[in-house]
């Protein structure tokens, strides 16, 4: 019986090098499939809209910035940049954490809101044209369970 390391270097089966190489593609062309689509019809990106997304299901609808860059997957720095776009549109606020006078928060504005709502329609089309269409028959409970070890 193989031990851990021993399996660990046990070269791939078929299945499992068509596995990862599926992976790489969709973890390289579903983010910009989305991306494509609401740019195209709503003229905001997946970042913009992800962002106003995960303020909008925030208490108060606020975030610490940090909270907010590592719920998008992006450096402070560069949700700094998003934001501060966010901002100059009207769709994001920033005010200083008062449980903490050196950090801030992002929050949504009614704009914000209002453009959130206006964008999902697409968002929700593009996810069930680039996914869901994809896996009609899969048991999506098992799956979602599945892809969420990854992360752990």
């Amino acid at each position: 019986m193989a031990t851990g390391t021993e399996q660990a270097l046990l070269p791939l089966t078929p299945d499992e090098e068509a596995l990862l190489r599926s992976l790489r593609q969709v973890m390289f062309a579903l983010p910009r499939a989305l991306d494509t689509d609401l740019v195209r019809e709503q003229r905001i990106t997946l970042a913009e809209y992800t962002t106003l997304m995960h303020l909008s299901e925030a208490p108060r609808n606020m975030l610490r910035m940090s909270e907010l860059a590592a719920a998008n997957d992006v450096s402070l720095s560069g949700m700094t940049r998003l934001v501060t776009r966010l901002e100059e549109r009207g769709l994001v606020k920033r005010t200083k954490c008062a449980e903490d006078a050196r950090g801030w928060n992002a929050a949504l504005t009614d704009a914000g809101l209002t453009r959130l709502r206006e964008a999902w329609p697409t968002h929700l089309a593009s996810v069930r044209r680039h996914i869901f269409t994809h896996l009609e028959g899969f048991d999506l409970a098992r799956l979602a369970t599945a892809l969420s070890t990854f992360a752990t």
